[in-house]
């Protein structure tokens, strides 16, 4: 029965561990996107393109990748702490 889990404890299966993964290769590849895209949107603009929310949208991106980066450093201790 599918639903054997939901209501018996015996039925069900024990968690898997966490995967470990790392959060700042992920935060330094997505900075670097925005960052691209930022750059690519800057030149479009001095080319004469309108493109003023794009780059909004792009420097926010870049902020809250180094935000995200600031938040990886101050709180790895405690990732490590659940990677063991």
């Amino acid at each position: 029965m599918k639903l054997a889990p939901i209501f018996s404890q015996k039925a069900r299966r024990p968690s898997p561990k966490p995967v470990q993964v790392d959060l700042r290769r992920i935060f330094i590849i997505g900075t670097i996107v925005w960052f691209a895209a930022l750059i690519f949107f800057a030149i479009l603009e001095i080319c004469g393109v309108d493109v003023k929310p794009a780059i909004g949208v792009s420097a926010s991106g870049v902020a809250i990748g180094i935000m995200l980066l600031i938040w990886e450093f101050f709180n790895r201790w405690n990732y490590r702490r659940l990677a063991e």
